[in-house]
């Protein structure tokens, strides 16, 4: 019974056509910089907030 699958891994040759094909390679992640950049602001913000609530 065949249902017309054609398994990727049954040869070598398959699966590298199957590997390299575009559908199957990752979308590129967006930049992190921003992310990072928030979250040292954040972090600055904090310790002066800290230290102003300590030194007044």
């Amino acid at each position: 019974m065949s249902d017309g699958y054609v398994d990727p891994s049954a040869n070598t040759e398959q699966f590298r056509a199957f590997a390299s094909s575009p559908e199957t390679t990752p979308a590129e992640s967006p930049s992190r910089l921003p992310l990072v950049l928030g979250a040292a602001v954040v972090g600055v913000l904090l310790v002066a907030v800290a230290t102003w609530l300590i030194l007044s």
